[in-house]
């Protein structure tokens, strides 16, 4: 008997969990050949103070009893392109095909690439109302980060006590307080 949740099918088309998350799987050449690949947990967060401001990225992985710290950050962005980042850099960190499942508090992010992305594509990178997409090359890398990997995307509440969301949070705020220390020390 199986007790696991019972998929739905999003806008998009792709499984979707009874929970919202969903599962992403590239078009790369490790598609469909997920046994041997590595065990990846990402836990990735943005912050801006200001928005637009100066912001951070934070990204936590975890794989085969190792853990990884990522964090950047730019001296005037916006808090959807530092969530964005997070996931990319998470993503292009990995150094061979992976089966990963990403969390993050960013309903911008977790949309975007579960529901809107694959529209977007379609209609030459226009929104439904005929809008260009907002950081569309960030969507773009963050799409071409998925190839060779297994992705299943988990919403997180954040700043409620999640151990992995709330290391993202502040390795974001570092990133965060590192570029606005660049921008006053002239770097």
């Amino acid at each position: 008997m199986n007790s696991r949740r019972p998929k739905q099918i999003s806008r998009s088309g792709r499984p979707e969990e009874a929970d919202g998350s969903a599962r992403v799987m590239s078009s790369g050449p490790a598609s469909g050949y997920s046994s041997g690949m590595t065990e990846v947990v990402i836990y990735t967060d943005g912050a801006c103070s200001g928005n637009p401001g100066r912001g951070g990225w934070g990204a936590v992985l975890r794989w085969n009893g190792t853990q990884k710290e990522l964090h950047g950050g730019e001296p005037l962005t916006t808090n959807n392109r530092m969530e964005l980042m997070a996931a990319i850099q998470a993503l292009e960190a990995l150094n061979r095909p992976s089966r990963v499942t990403l969390h993050t508090d960013s309903k911008y992010l977790l949309d975007g690439i579960t529901k809107w992305s694959a529209g977007w594509q379609r209609n030459g990178w226009l929104t439904s109302a005929k809008k260009p997409v907002k950081n569309e090359d960030l969507w773009r890398r963050l799409i071409a980060a998925l190839d060779g990997h297994e992705v299943s995307w988990q919403w997180v509440r954040g700043h409620a006590g999640d151990e992995g969301n709330e290391q993202a949070d502040a390795l974001a705020r570092l990133g965060a307080e590192e570029a606005g220390s660049a921008v006053r020390s002239g770097g």
